[in-house]
Protein backbone atom coordinates (compact mmCIF):
# COMPACT_ATOMS: atom_id res chain seq x y z
CA UNK A 1 0.00 0.00 0.00
CA UNK A 2 1.59 3.52 -1.01
CA UNK A 3 1.83 5.85 1.70
CA UNK A 4 -0.11 9.15 1.24
CA UNK A 5 2.08 11.87 1.26
CA UNK A 6 -0.17 14.41 2.68
CA UNK A 7 -0.89 12.02 5.45
CA UNK A 8 0.24 12.80 9.52
CA UNK A 9 1.89 9.67 9.01
CA UNK A 10 3.66 11.08 6.35
CA UNK A 11 4.90 14.30 7.37
CA UNK A 12 5.72 12.74 10.76
CA UNK A 13 8.48 10.22 9.07
CA UNK A 14 9.38 13.27 6.68
CA UNK A 15 10.12 14.93 9.81
CA UNK A 16 12.18 12.58 11.30
CA UNK A 17 13.99 12.23 8.35
CA UNK A 18 15.08 15.96 8.40
CA UNK A 19 15.96 15.77 12.08
CA UNK A 20 18.09 12.86 11.93
CA UNK A 21 20.15 14.26 8.51
CA UNK A 22 20.32 17.39 10.35
CA UNK A 23 22.25 15.32 13.36
CA UNK A 24 19.04 17.63 16.26
CA UNK A 25 17.36 14.17 16.57
CA UNK A 26 16.86 14.07 20.55
CA UNK A 27 16.58 11.04 22.59
CA UNK A 28 14.97 10.27 26.35
CA UNK A 29 17.21 8.22 28.10
CA UNK A 30 16.15 7.47 31.33
CA UNK A 31 18.68 6.88 34.66
CA UNK A 32 18.41 4.21 37.77
CA UNK A 33 18.27 5.73 40.91
CA UNK A 34 21.63 4.12 41.56
CA UNK A 35 23.33 5.89 38.59
CA UNK A 36 27.13 6.29 39.61
CA UNK A 37 27.84 8.69 36.48
CA UNK A 38 29.08 11.87 37.67
CA UNK A 39 25.85 14.50 36.48
CA UNK A 40 27.09 17.00 34.90
CA UNK A 41 24.23 17.66 32.52
CA UNK A 42 21.53 18.88 35.18
CA UNK A 43 20.67 21.88 36.64
CA UNK A 44 21.46 20.81 40.19
CA UNK A 45 23.99 23.61 40.93
CA UNK A 46 24.46 23.64 44.13
CA UNK A 47 23.94 19.63 44.69
CA UNK A 48 20.91 20.00 47.24
CA UNK A 49 18.47 17.96 45.12
CA UNK A 50 19.49 14.94 46.77
CA UNK A 51 20.43 16.93 49.58
CA UNK A 52 19.27 14.31 52.92
CA UNK A 53 17.59 18.02 54.68
CA UNK A 54 15.91 18.33 51.61
CA UNK A 55 15.00 14.89 50.78
CA UNK A 56 13.14 14.39 54.32
CA UNK A 57 11.46 17.78 53.95
CA UNK A 58 9.99 16.65 50.82
CA UNK A 59 8.89 13.30 52.05
CA UNK A 60 7.57 14.23 55.24
CA UNK A 61 5.29 16.92 53.20
CA UNK A 62 3.90 14.06 50.94
CA UNK A 63 3.30 12.04 53.40
CA UNK A 64 1.49 15.04 55.82
CA UNK A 65 -0.01 16.80 52.71
CA UNK A 66 -0.40 14.16 50.64
CA UNK A 67 1.44 13.40 46.85
CA UNK A 68 -0.64 16.34 45.11
CA UNK A 69 -2.23 20.15 45.48
CA UNK A 70 -5.09 18.24 43.99
CA UNK A 71 -6.41 21.46 42.70
CA UNK A 72 -5.67 25.06 41.35
CA UNK A 73 -4.05 27.75 43.78
CA UNK A 74 -7.43 29.31 43.94
CA UNK A 75 -9.98 26.31 44.46
CA UNK A 76 -8.47 24.30 47.18
CA UNK A 77 -4.51 24.02 45.73
CA UNK A 78 -3.38 26.70 47.88
CA UNK A 79 -1.43 24.98 51.26
CA UNK A 80 0.18 27.20 54.19
CA UNK A 81 3.54 25.34 52.56
CA UNK A 82 3.22 27.49 49.80
CA UNK A 83 3.03 31.01 51.54
CA UNK A 84 5.76 29.95 53.66
CA UNK A 85 8.10 29.60 51.00
CA UNK A 86 6.66 32.68 48.86
CA UNK A 87 7.39 34.61 52.22
CA UNK A 88 10.43 33.37 52.61
CA UNK A 89 11.81 34.04 48.83
CA UNK A 90 10.57 37.05 48.97
CA UNK A 91 12.12 38.11 51.80
CA UNK A 92 15.99 36.62 50.52
CA UNK A 93 15.13 37.92 47.11
CA UNK A 94 14.84 41.30 48.40
CA UNK A 95 11.40 41.35 47.23
CA UNK A 96 7.94 42.52 48.52
CA UNK A 97 6.11 39.53 47.50
CA UNK A 98 6.08 36.20 45.54
CA UNK A 99 3.60 34.01 43.98
CA UNK A 100 4.74 30.27 43.28
CA UNK A 101 3.53 28.20 39.67
CA UNK A 102 4.05 24.72 39.06
CA UNK A 103 7.04 25.57 37.26
CA UNK A 104 9.50 28.37 36.23
CA UNK A 105 7.89 28.16 32.41
CA UNK A 106 4.34 29.10 33.84
CA UNK A 107 6.01 31.90 35.75
CA UNK A 108 7.84 33.42 32.83
CA UNK A 109 4.68 32.33 30.63
CA UNK A 110 2.07 34.14 33.15
CA UNK A 111 4.49 37.33 33.99
CA UNK A 112 4.20 38.29 30.45
CA UNK A 113 0.60 36.72 29.31
CA UNK A 114 -0.75 38.56 31.81
CA UNK A 115 0.93 42.07 31.84
CA UNK A 116 1.77 42.88 28.26
CA UNK A 117 -1.11 42.88 25.39
CA UNK A 118 -1.96 44.51 21.75
CA UNK A 119 -1.22 47.94 23.56
CA UNK A 120 2.38 46.84 24.77
CA UNK A 121 5.81 47.09 23.15
CA UNK A 122 7.54 43.83 24.42
CA UNK A 123 11.61 44.66 23.90
CA UNK A 124 13.11 40.77 24.16
CA UNK A 125 16.66 40.22 24.44
CA UNK A 126 17.49 37.46 21.48
CA UNK A 127 18.77 35.34 23.76
CA UNK A 128 16.02 34.98 26.70
CA UNK A 129 14.61 31.30 27.45
CA UNK A 130 11.38 30.02 25.25
CA UNK A 131 9.30 30.61 28.12
CA UNK A 132 9.53 34.37 28.10
CA UNK A 133 9.20 34.11 23.90
CA UNK A 134 6.10 32.11 24.45
CA UNK A 135 4.64 34.34 26.98
CA UNK A 136 5.25 36.99 24.66
CA UNK A 137 3.22 35.22 21.65
CA UNK A 138 0.60 34.68 24.14
CA UNK A 139 0.24 37.89 25.04
CA UNK A 140 -0.53 39.37 21.31
CA UNK A 141 1.81 42.23 22.19
CA UNK A 142 3.76 44.26 20.06
CA UNK A 143 7.02 42.14 19.76
CA UNK A 144 10.88 43.49 19.18
CA UNK A 145 13.99 41.18 19.18
CA UNK A 146 16.74 43.39 20.28
CA UNK A 147 20.35 42.08 19.75
CA UNK A 148 22.10 40.38 22.90
CA UNK A 149 22.79 42.66 25.36
CA UNK A 150 22.48 46.14 23.04
CA UNK A 151 21.85 49.01 25.98
CA UNK A 152 21.38 51.46 22.71
CA UNK A 153 18.77 49.31 20.87
CA UNK A 154 17.22 49.07 23.97
CA UNK A 155 17.19 52.49 24.53
CA UNK A 156 16.09 53.11 20.70
CA UNK A 157 12.79 50.94 21.55
CA UNK A 158 12.10 52.61 24.54
CA UNK A 159 12.29 55.92 22.76
CA UNK A 160 9.89 54.40 19.90
CA UNK A 161 7.19 52.93 22.50
CA UNK A 162 7.16 56.38 24.25
CA UNK A 163 6.44 58.38 21.08
CA UNK A 164 4.08 55.92 19.90
CA UNK A 165 2.07 56.40 23.69
CA UNK A 166 3.08 52.37 24.31
CA UNK A 167 3.50 50.89 28.00
CA UNK A 168 6.81 49.02 27.70
CA UNK A 169 8.37 45.99 28.69
CA UNK A 170 12.09 44.78 28.80
CA UNK A 171 12.55 40.94 29.08
CA UNK A 172 16.20 39.74 30.02
CA UNK A 173 17.73 36.88 31.73
CA UNK A 174 20.22 37.89 34.86
CA UNK A 175 22.72 34.95 33.50
CA UNK A 176 22.16 34.19 30.02
CA UNK A 177 22.25 29.81 29.71
CA UNK A 178 24.26 29.52 26.56
CA UNK A 179 26.96 31.87 26.44
CA UNK A 180 26.74 32.42 29.85
CA UNK A 181 27.21 36.10 30.08
CA UNK A 182 25.70 38.10 32.53
CA UNK A 183 23.23 41.46 31.63
CA UNK A 184 23.67 44.85 31.63
CA UNK A 185 21.21 45.29 34.22
CA UNK A 186 22.25 48.16 36.17
CA UNK A 187 22.05 50.45 32.53
CA UNK A 188 18.65 48.40 31.59
CA UNK A 189 17.22 49.41 35.10
CA UNK A 190 17.81 52.82 34.80
CA UNK A 191 16.36 53.29 30.94
CA UNK A 192 13.50 51.41 31.99
CA UNK A 193 13.15 53.96 34.95
CA UNK A 194 13.40 56.63 32.73
CA UNK A 195 10.93 55.75 30.18
CA UNK A 196 8.15 53.98 32.75
CA UNK A 197 8.99 50.39 31.65
CA UNK A 198 8.79 47.40 33.64
CA UNK A 199 12.40 45.34 33.27
CA UNK A 200 11.41 41.57 33.65
CA UNK A 201 14.49 39.83 34.78
CA UNK A 202 14.64 35.73 34.65
CA UNK A 203 17.16 34.59 37.47
CA UNK A 204 17.17 30.69 36.74
CA UNK A 205 20.61 31.01 36.33
CA UNK A 206 21.67 33.48 38.78
CA UNK A 207 19.89 32.39 42.18
CA UNK A 208 21.86 30.15 44.85
CA UNK A 209 25.12 30.79 42.39
CA UNK A 210 24.94 34.24 43.47
CA UNK A 211 23.10 34.15 46.42
CA UNK A 212 19.77 35.79 45.99
CA UNK A 213 20.55 37.03 42.58
CA UNK A 214 21.84 39.74 41.00
CA UNK A 215 19.34 41.80 40.41
CA UNK A 216 19.10 41.81 44.64
CA UNK A 217 23.20 41.80 44.42
CA UNK A 218 23.06 44.83 42.42
CA UNK A 219 20.69 47.03 44.64
CA UNK A 220 17.86 46.82 42.18
CA UNK A 221 15.88 44.72 44.02
CA UNK A 222 12.21 45.78 45.49
CA UNK A 223 12.51 48.60 42.42
CA UNK A 224 8.95 48.92 41.55
CA UNK A 225 9.87 49.20 37.53
CA UNK A 226 11.57 45.81 38.53
CA UNK A 227 10.20 41.96 37.76
CA UNK A 228 11.87 38.95 39.22
CA UNK A 229 11.19 35.76 38.04
CA UNK A 230 13.11 32.20 39.75
CA UNK A 231 13.07 28.61 38.90
CA UNK A 232 13.13 26.67 41.90
CA UNK A 233 14.25 23.01 39.55
CA UNK A 234 17.77 24.65 39.46
CA UNK A 235 20.22 25.95 43.05
CA UNK A 236 17.13 25.02 44.87
CA UNK A 237 16.72 21.20 43.71
CA UNK A 238 13.23 20.97 43.46
CA UNK A 239 10.66 22.40 40.86
CA UNK A 240 8.15 25.04 40.52
CA UNK A 241 8.73 29.21 39.73
CA UNK A 242 7.94 32.05 41.23
CA UNK A 243 7.68 35.58 40.26
CA UNK A 244 8.69 38.39 42.46
CA UNK A 245 7.95 41.94 42.86
CA UNK A 246 5.06 44.34 44.16
CA UNK A 247 1.85 43.34 46.26
CA UNK A 248 -0.41 44.88 43.28
CA UNK A 249 1.37 42.66 40.73
CA UNK A 250 1.27 39.29 42.86
CA UNK A 251 -2.65 40.55 43.13
CA UNK A 252 -2.92 40.76 39.43
CA UNK A 253 -1.24 37.78 38.67
CA UNK A 254 -3.38 35.73 41.06
CA UNK A 255 -6.83 37.33 39.28
CA UNK A 256 -5.29 37.43 35.26
CA UNK A 257 -2.41 34.94 34.61
CA UNK A 258 -4.06 31.43 33.46
CA UNK A 259 -0.88 29.69 33.71
CA UNK A 260 -1.90 30.20 37.68
CA UNK A 261 -5.56 30.18 37.27
CA UNK A 262 -6.02 27.18 35.63
CA UNK A 263 -3.18 24.91 36.71
CA UNK A 264 -3.04 22.65 39.64
CA UNK A 265 -0.90 24.25 42.44
CA UNK A 266 2.72 23.07 42.85
CA UNK A 267 2.70 20.02 44.91
CA UNK A 268 3.57 19.35 48.64
CA UNK A 269 6.59 17.86 48.67
CA UNK A 270 8.66 20.49 45.78
CA UNK A 271 7.04 22.77 47.70
CA UNK A 272 8.93 21.67 51.37
CA UNK A 273 12.12 20.83 49.27
CA UNK A 274 12.35 23.99 47.71
CA UNK A 275 11.56 25.61 51.11
CA UNK A 276 14.54 23.25 53.02
CA UNK A 277 16.77 23.82 50.03
CA UNK A 278 16.78 27.60 50.50
CA UNK A 279 17.06 27.97 53.94
CA UNK A 280 20.36 26.04 53.33
CA UNK A 281 21.30 28.09 50.62
CA UNK A 282 21.16 31.19 53.44
CA UNK A 283 22.86 28.76 55.73
CA UNK A 284 25.97 27.60 53.49
CA UNK A 285 26.85 30.62 51.32
CA UNK A 286 30.25 28.57 50.85
CA UNK A 287 28.03 26.58 48.27
CA UNK A 288 28.06 28.73 45.76
CA UNK A 289 31.28 30.12 46.05
CA UNK A 290 32.02 26.58 45.34
CA UNK A 291 30.41 26.92 42.14
CA UNK A 292 32.06 30.07 41.11
CA UNK A 293 35.84 28.68 42.08
CA UNK A 294 35.38 25.36 39.59
CA UNK A 295 33.32 27.58 36.85
CA UNK A 296 36.37 29.90 36.89
CA UNK A 297 39.27 27.35 37.07
CA UNK A 298 37.23 24.88 34.37
CA UNK A 299 36.64 27.32 31.61
CA UNK A 300 40.48 28.51 32.12
CA UNK A 301 42.18 24.87 31.31
CA UNK A 302 39.93 24.09 28.60
CA UNK A 303 40.37 27.45 27.36
CA UNK A 304 37.11 29.45 27.36
CA UNK A 305 35.46 32.15 28.75
CA UNK A 306 34.70 31.70 32.30
CA UNK A 307 30.07 32.21 32.40
CA UNK A 308 28.55 34.50 35.02
CA UNK A 309 26.54 31.19 35.74
CA UNK A 310 27.17 27.58 36.45
CA UNK A 311 26.90 26.16 32.81
CA UNK A 312 29.82 26.45 30.44
CA UNK A 313 30.11 25.45 26.86
CA UNK A 314 32.72 24.72 24.71
CA UNK A 315 31.78 25.43 20.99
CA UNK A 316 32.21 22.47 18.89
CA UNK A 317 32.53 21.96 15.10
CA UNK A 318 28.80 20.49 14.25
CA UNK A 319 25.86 18.94 15.84
CA UNK A 320 27.14 15.86 15.04
CA UNK A 321 30.64 16.24 16.82
CA UNK A 322 28.90 18.03 20.07
CA UNK A 323 26.65 14.33 19.87
CA UNK A 324 29.91 12.30 19.71
CA UNK A 325 31.61 14.08 22.53
CA UNK A 326 28.65 13.72 24.96
CA UNK A 327 28.66 9.82 24.06
CA UNK A 328 32.15 9.69 24.65
CA UNK A 329 32.05 11.71 27.67
CA UNK A 330 29.15 8.68 28.92
CA UNK A 331 31.35 6.27 28.13
CA UNK A 332 33.99 8.10 30.77
CA UNK A 333 31.34 7.51 33.40
CA UNK A 334 30.51 11.29 33.03
CA UNK A 335 27.54 13.02 31.94
CA UNK A 336 27.45 16.21 29.98
CA UNK A 337 24.73 17.56 27.78
CA UNK A 338 24.86 19.61 24.20
CA UNK A 339 23.13 22.29 22.90
CA UNK A 340 22.14 22.11 19.10
CA UNK A 341 20.04 24.36 16.66
CA UNK A 342 17.25 25.27 17.88
CA UNK A 343 18.48 25.81 21.30
CA UNK A 344 21.26 27.32 20.69
CA UNK A 345 20.40 31.01 19.48
CA UNK A 346 23.77 31.47 17.67
CA UNK A 347 23.71 27.93 15.74
CA UNK A 348 26.56 26.66 17.02
CA UNK A 349 26.68 23.93 18.81
CA UNK A 350 28.25 23.33 22.19
CA UNK A 351 28.58 20.75 24.85
CA UNK A 352 27.31 22.05 28.06
CA UNK A 353 28.78 21.21 30.95
CA UNK A 354 26.99 22.22 34.46
CA UNK A 355 29.53 22.94 37.15
CA UNK A 356 28.19 21.71 40.31
CA UNK A 357 28.90 21.84 44.32
CA UNK A 358 27.13 18.57 44.52
CA UNK A 359 30.32 16.43 43.53
CA UNK A 360 33.03 15.65 45.52
CA UNK A 361 36.30 16.93 45.49
CA UNK A 362 38.06 13.99 43.93
CA UNK A 363 35.03 12.88 41.31
CA UNK A 364 35.59 16.52 40.56
CA UNK A 365 39.44 16.26 39.58
CA UNK A 366 37.99 13.00 37.83
CA UNK A 367 35.60 14.99 35.77
CA UNK A 368 37.54 17.51 34.84
CA UNK A 369 40.77 14.98 33.19
CA UNK A 370 37.91 13.33 31.74
CA UNK A 371 36.81 16.69 30.03
CA UNK A 372 40.17 17.85 28.61
CA UNK A 373 40.70 15.13 26.75
CA UNK A 374 37.43 14.82 25.54
CA UNK A 375 37.58 18.51 24.33
CA UNK A 376 41.37 17.90 22.94
CA UNK A 377 39.91 14.81 20.75
CA UNK A 378 36.70 16.20 19.78
CA UNK A 379 36.46 20.15 19.14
Amino acid sequence: MTRDPSSWESWLAAQAEEREAAGLTRRLRARAADDSTIDLAGNDYLGLARDPDVRRAAADAAWTWGSSASASRLVTGTFALHEELERELADYLGQPAALVFSTGYHANLAVVAALADRTTRVLSDAHVHASLIDGVRLSRARLSVVPHSDVDAVRAGLTAAAEAGERAMVLVESVYSVLGDAAPLVELSALCEQYDALLVVDEAHAVGVHGPGLVATLGLAGRPHVVVTATLSKSLGAQGGAVLGSPALREHLVNRARPFIFDTGLAPAPTAGALAALRAIRARPELGATVRTRVSALADTLGVVAPAGAVLSVPMSSPQAAVAAQAAALESGLRVGCFRPPSVPDGISRLRITVTAGVPADRWDRAVAVLVELVKEHQ
